[in-house]
């Protein structure tokens, strides 16, 4: 299911210093506004390619479009027609149209029957090319090429690395409410390229990715107690983490990928155990007569943040990766459950619920800064874009759930397009 073989070189003369883009796409967000970007259809090498080079142009469009931090310009109001990368475009029939960003692009079957993507990046108002890139891939994974691309323009105009080159495992739910049959998928980012992992003749929950690898762990109700399944999306085998007697709930990877960790319930409480993968060898790392649960590591591995009941009702605390003394970072009014360190390091996302509403929010790792991002009937399980910039999260809409995303500042609310249902997603790190 990944591109093998894929190879990329640099295409001209990128630029050494950072565009004046990167500080507009940082102002207040309260200001902000997109930046005009326009993005013709790539150049195909021959017509036989004319489907594949539109196609790329546009998963490139869609993709900087459902960002919110861009506004490709209709294609319609495009003055000059490109044909040739290779020559500079006329810039002031792209000024004359307030375009501040322009991408050209080819699309060209190669001799050996693989498919190489160029694209060049320009800046407008001063004529230069700030990146160019080639990539060699095999025809079927010409949206990889794609997303690869739109990751540079995204890094290259706004100072972060971007997040369209990764995937999305989740739940699938299909059928009557009371029968609701339960698959494993995973898609691209933006929805596309759905397959199915497991057949729904059992129930599976809490998928979750490696940071590591292209792996993921996950629970499986079957026939007896629950099982904790460790499933390679490259090869297609899966294995068992462990059979563990009682419940237990929200397996997730340590930043290495060496360890899982995971809340086991024993009697009326539950608390925290990671597990080697190598030496299948468990160490308990909290010891409360609360409900401890949904643990998740911070991306040095050094802390972990978790939901309790110790205090009460479900708060966030923060303690030691090796464990210990936890310390309370949640006191705003309601019930803070399903926290997950991001990426960067910088926010713990969680959701909320109280007024008869279930909302999203992040705050600082300090328990600082809280934000919610999106409040509703019913919202839940946070997770994090590989730049920590992007949050996706399901909502039930009425008959079923399904994915939305939204940014950390709470801006720019997209549904993600699923075949049918959908609910409990987690996002892969970056392919490439």
């Amino acid at each position: 299911m990944m591109a093998t073989g894929l190879t990329f070189a640099a295409l001209g003369s990128p630029l050494g210093s950072r565009s004046a883009f990167a500080q507009r796409l940082r102002i207040d967000p309260q200001e902000f506004q997109p930046l005009p970007i326009a993005i013709p259809n790539f150049v195909p090498g021959t017509p036989a390619d004319g489907e594949v080079s539109a196609g790329v142009s546009q998963v490139i469009t869609n993709n900087l479009k459902r960002s919110g931090l861009f506004a490709p310009i209709d294609p319609a109001a495009f003055i000059e027609r490109i044909t040739n990368i290779d020559q500079q475009p006329n810039f002031q029939s792209w000024k004359t149209i307030n375009a501040q960003a322009l991408v050209t692009g080819r699309v060209t079957r190669q001799g050996d029957g693989r498919l190489k993507g160029e694209f060049r990046l320009w800046e407008v108002a001063s004529g230069q090319q700030l990146a160019g890139q080639q990539y060699v891939t095999s025809p079927e994974y010409w949206r990889r090429i794609a997303h690869i691309i739109s990751d540079q323009i995204y890094q290259r105009l706004t100072g972060e690395k971007g997040y369209f080159d990764s995937r999305v495992v989740f739940v699938d739910e299909s059928g009557a409410k009371e029968r609701r049959v339960k698959r494993l998928a995973i898609m691209d980012q933006d929805g596309a390229n759905v397959h199915y992992l497991t057949k729904g003749t059992d129930l599976v929950l809490t998928p979750r990715f490696s940071p590591s690898t292209q792996e993921i762990t996950y629970m499986e109700f079957g026939q007896g107690d629950p099982r904790v399944y460790l499933y390679n999306i490259e090869t297609g085998q899966r294995e068992i983490v462990g059979n563990f007697p009682g419940m237990s709930f929200s397996p997730r990877f340590s930043p290495d990928g060496q360890r899982i960790i995971m809340s086991l319930q024993q009697g009326g409480n539950s608390n925290l155990f990671v597990m080697d993968l190598r030496s299948k060898s468990t160490t308990r790392l909290t010891d409360t007569p609360a409900i401890d649960t949904s643990p998740s590591y911070s991306p040095d591995g050094s802390q972990l943040c978790f939901e309790s009941d110790r205090g009460g009702k479900p708060q966030i605390y923060v303690m030691s990766a090796q464990g210990g003394p936890a310390q309370r970072i949640s006191f705003g009014d309601g019930s803070y459950s399903t926290p997950v360190w991001s990426p960067r390091g910088d926010f713990i996302a969680f959701t909320k619920q109280g007024g008869g509403q279930f909302a999203i929010g992040i705050m600082k790792t300090d328990g600082s800064g809280e934000r919610i991002l999106t409040a509703g009937y019913h919202n839940e399980g946070p997770t994090f874009a590989p730049n920590g910039r992007v949050v996706m999260f399901f909502r039930d809409i009425g008959a079923g759930p399904a994915l939305f995303t939204i940014d950390v500042n709470g801006r720019n609310e997209q549904k993600v397009p699923t075949p049918g249902f959908a609910s409990d997603p987690a996002w892969s790190p970056l392919l490439s």
